[in-house]
């Protein structure tokens, strides 16, 4: 299992870059960035980059506020220039797409589909002639770059479906090692990857701390996507799929998230980052 990090919320370019180095220096095989609503653009954050691990990745580029086509040339430029991409991509919410973009979100998984469609043609150096529900596109991009692998968050049956037809993987986010075991890797195709973030909060008192933390992810939780895949597994909420404890705590999630099949586990921790990832490394 390959372990990388992530930063939760990076305050600024800078603090980016330099997780990123740290990350570098620390030996992990790779640095992940995300699109967060209202904060900075992830691929844009990995061009940036100096000094990085061997891989850098989206987890995730929203889909709906980017065309296919603006997708796949800038992952393409950040390969070409950089090398080393994985282009985790997703439909993100609806609260996030409608309510804030004023864009419309009906039918994600067929938009997903035609999405993905365009997208891995076109890395793959490939013309594109589609016409379909949501995108009429015949372009072809003339960029020389190795294809990145490309990533879908799914955590649904019929999004893992999808992602094992017309992906390289899949990224998965609040999801516990059962979760992932029982949920995500059968629905995987063979040889692909599986991406997870570990979320981690070092705490003498865990049941305080997981206490305070679902009060904070109240909204997160809310989320139907994440709904469905937490009261699927049976779990009240975000907040406990979030590995919260002393170092021993963290260092035997390791194991179970190996144990069920994740090839990537991205480390993202929420308090005392050096110390969680001396303890990872």
């Amino acid at each position: 299992m390959h372990i990388g990090t992530a930063l939760i919320e990076p305050s600024s370019p800078a603090e980016v870059a330099a997780a990123a180095a740290d990350a570098a220096d620390r030996g992990f095989t790779g640095f992940w960035t995300n699109q967060l609503p209202g904060g900075w653009d992830p691929l844009t954050l990995l061009a940036s980059l100096r000094r990085r691990p061997p891989e850098i990745g989206t987890a995730i580029v929203a889909t709906y506020p980017r065309h296919p086509v603006t997708t796949a040339a800038e992952a393409l430029t950040l390969q070409a220039a950089a090398g080393g991409v994985v282009l985790g991509v997703g439909p993100s919410h609806a609260w996030y797409v409608r309510e804030q973009l004023g864009l419309g979100y009906t039918s994600p998984l067929r938009h997903t589909r035609e999405y993905l469609t365009i997208l891995r043609a076109l890395l793959r150096g490939e013309p594109v002639r589609f016409g379909g529900e949501f995108f009429t596109v015949d372009t072809r991009l003339d960029i020389t770059a190795p294809a990145p692998d490309l990533l879908l968050s799914a955590l649904g049956p019929r999004m893992l479906e999808l992602a094992a037809e017309l992906a390289d993987g899949v990224v998965v986010t609040w999801a516990t090692p059962r979760m992932i075991a029982e949920s995500i890797t059968p629905r995987t195709a063979p040889g692909a990857r599986v991406v997870a973030q570990l979320i981690t909060l070092l705490s003498p008192d865990p049941d305080r701390a997981r206490a305070e933390l679902a009060e904070r992810l109240t909204a997160v939780g809310q989320l139907p996507a994440y709904r469905a895949s937490l009261g699927r597994a049976g779990l009240a909420g975000p907040a406990d799929t979030v590995v919260i404890g002393d170092e021993t705590a963290i260092t035997d999630a390791l194991k179970r998230y190996e144990d069920a099949g994740v090839t990537d586990l991205v480390v993202s921790p929420l308090n005392e980052r050096s110390a969680t990832l001396d303890l990872v490394t």
